[in-house]
């Protein structure tokens, strides 16, 4: 039997954990009425796949809540495809409101790529549409919908493309992990709620007796009317975290024999919780990050911001149960599942860790490791040399900040003073950690990015912000009041400066392309769709807009979106005269 046939035997017997093991017991989450993926749940793959997009229930914990779902799973179904192959994907919509997919991290025609007003007009209720692309790619990714809020009520599956040729990480067994959030709120009622009071989900805000904070700093936050444990949106106070649609209580279960090499796809498939992932006392080896292979490197713990995707291979050689923990960014709440040999086998759950609070340098006010004045700050009239450093004016009420592409209005309160490249930087409460901890530096191409021209010129773009009014933008522009579409020359090959004028972090995504995350090192540049960038910081990537067309750039973020953190890509040959 060929690696590739015993992969497929196993991935139909179990791809998600449990089934053609002779076992006829399944463990509570299997039992549970809840309508996520379950050992028996069809493979979708072949020339032709039919998906249903349509309201249900969906049951966690024990309660039931409206969902929309795909062939009635939460999350949709795993569809299956090889590189080389046609995709025909005919989407019915069952639904009295328009709806669509998004194949995301797939380079395919603009028109099949499922963002209505941009790419295609949607899917109308009780219609059919069919995409149909060539394959041109393998690894892992995932397919969602662009339409409203729908994502947030269940419309996500996973997707996985098998390799034409030889697997670059090969393996004895796989689990497809999806990550995702739940509320039982409708989504227009977050909004609503973030919109009266940005911190409104917030149940961890600082307090006077909360020690490693001065009362100094304390009046200094105050001053700036920041709060420094304002780190996540919507938080575990409203959220269920789900793995494969089961919540902590339920523990999803996924299968290995000691000694297997057992490939974990994860994909966050979230609306808006970035997890910070482990598996106590089994390394991890990352293969892949947004389904492009990576050189080998082990590590202990990840942070996987929303729509990224990262596959590791573990290989347990203890007859003993792994816990799979996903902590929330804010430790509000955790995902969890359990790896074990055998079902009835579980693992110590850990508790949550302390809840992280902000610092100056996520302000982009970095003053340096003892606080102490810099001489970039003192140039810039913000503090003495040789004296401590006093708080800076970050709001819109220091212009002499603001850059001259950011339109200044009351969608933006802040910039930062300092923005750095934060590529490197351990994330958010995993700075003292004493395992290892994955850094975009850390990832390095397992095969060097085609295009080697240097970028022919650079744009800056600023990643814009009013946290207590939730407004969102790009440049202080919301899409569609007043954003300009951002335009790039067919094959040109262009430098992107994403800067982070807010306290929080922002997934990048860019559809229709892959690009090369500059970080500085000289083992090559991550290829990447999506890049997570921390608050007051900056990362830059290298794009060769190869896909003429238009196509979606935006937050990831579901909310940021929704609230204008949202621009076009136009791609065009360009003739003499036009501006790009």
């Amino acid at each position: 039997m060929t690696l590739m046939t015993r992969r497929r035997s196993l991935l139909r017997a179990g791809a998600f954990g449990l089934a053609g093991l002779g076992l006829p017991e399944f463990p509570a989450w299997a039992q549970s009425g809840s309508p996520g993926l379950r050992p028996d749940s069809p493979i979708l793959a072949g020339e032709d796949i039919r998906l249903r997009i349509a309201h249900d229930l969906f049951k966690v914990g024990g309660r039931s809540g409206h969902a929309i779902t795909i062939n009635g799973v939460l999350p949709a179904p795993l569809i299956r495809l090889r590189e080389g192959q046609n995709a025909r994907l005919h989407v019915e919509n069952a639904l009295d409101e328009d709806t669509s997919i998004h194949w995301h991290g797939l380079i395919l025609p603009f028109h099949m790529d499922g963002v209505p007003g941009i790419s295609f007009p949607g899917i109308k209720p009780g219609t059919t549409f069919t995409y149909e692309f060539p394959v041109e790619q393998a690894g892992t990714y995932w397919y969602h919908s662009h339409s409203g809020l729908q994502e947030q009520m269940g419309h996500y599956g996973p997707l996985v493309i098998d390799p034409e040729g030889a697997e670059p990480a090969p393996y004895d067994r796989e689990h497809v992990i999806v990550l995702s959030d739940w509320t039982f709120r409708h989504p227009h009622q977050l909004i609503a709620r973030l919109k009266s009071k940005g911190g409104y989900f917030n149940r961890q805000k600082q307090t006077a007796s909360d020690g490693g904070m001065s009362a100094a700093e304390r009046a200094m936050w105050g001053k700036m009317r920041m709060d420094p444990s304002d780190i996540a949106d919507v938080t575990g106070s409203t959220y269920v975290y789900l793995v494969n649609g089961h919540g902590p209580a339920e523990n999803w279960t996924g299968l290995f024999k000691p000694g297997e090499r057992v490939r974990l796809r994860i994909i966050n498939a979230s609306a808006m919780t970035i997890f910070n992932l482990r598996i106590p006392g089994l390394p991890m080896t990352v293969v892949m990050a947004d389904g492009q292979p990576v050189r080998p490197v082990e590590t202990d713990e990840f942070q996987i911001s929303v729509a990224e995707t990262y596959d590791v291979i573990v290989t347990p050689t203890a007859d003993r149960a792994y816990t799979l923990v996903a902590e929330s960014i804010d430790r509000s709440g955790m995902a969890r599942a359990t790896l074990t040999p055998r079902l009835g086998m579980t693992a110590p759950v850990p508790v949550l860790r302390k809840r992280p609070t902000l610092s100056m340098r996520d302000m982009g006010m970095d003053m340096g490791s003892d606080d102490s004045c810099t001489p970039e700050h003192a140039k810039m009239g913000h503090c003495t040399p040789g004296a401590p450093a006093a708080a800076m004016d970050h709001s819109m009420r220091d212009r002499s900040l603001v850059p001259p592409a950011v339109k200044v209005g009351v969608g933006v309160d802040m910039i930062a003073p300092m923005p750095a490249d934060r590529t490197g930087d351990r994330p958010l409460g995993l700075e003292n950690e004493p395992h290892r901890v994955l850094t975009y530096h850390d990832l390095a191409p397992l095969v060097p990015f085609p295009d080697e021209r240097p970028p022919a010129r650079s744009i800056d773009i600023h990643l814009t912000g009013n946290m207590e009014r939730f407004m969102w933008s790009f440049d202080g522009r919301k899409m569609n009041e007043g954003a300009k579409p951002i335009r790039f020359e067919l094959n040109e090959r262009v430098r992107v400066n994403l800067i982070n004028n807010s306290m929080m972090n922002h997934p990048i995504h860019i559809h229709g392309h892959f690009f090369e995350l500059v970080t500085g090192k000289d083992h090559g540049h991550p290829v990447k769709h999506t890049v997570n960038v921390m608050p007051g910081g900056k990362a830059s990537f290298d794009l060769t807009a190869d896909a003429p067309g238009d196509w979606a750039f935006h937050c990831h973020l579901l909310y940021h979106m929704h609230a204008g953190m949202m621009n076009v890509v136009k791609v065009r040959p360009m003739k003499e005269g036009d501006a790009k």
